[in-house]
């Protein structure tokens, strides 16, 4: 199911978009839809990423590191 939006855009952007979605062959409506679509799917690679990333971290062998106590210590040689 499709559903109708309305956009407010510059004139000379809505000019400049036309033309570029005539040159692709293709229209202004499919052209938006179709950068939407890429940019939810981003958004939702990105963040199934993240979860494997942060779940990841969650099992990681812990590696007995522990911070300096002080700054000078950081720098001892």
């Amino acid at each position: 199911m499709t559903q109708n939006v309305t956009l407010r855009v510059e004139s000379t952007l809505l000019r400049d978009a036309r033309v570029l979605a005539a040159q692709r062959g293709t229209s202004l409506s499919r052209m938006m839809a179709e950068q939407l679509e890429s940019l939810v799917g981003r958004a939702s690679a990105y963040e199934a990423a993240k979860r494997r990333a942060l779940a990841r971290l969650e099992t990681a062998p812990d590696l007995g590191w522990t911070p300096p106590a002080s700054r000078g210590e950081l720098h001892d040689r």
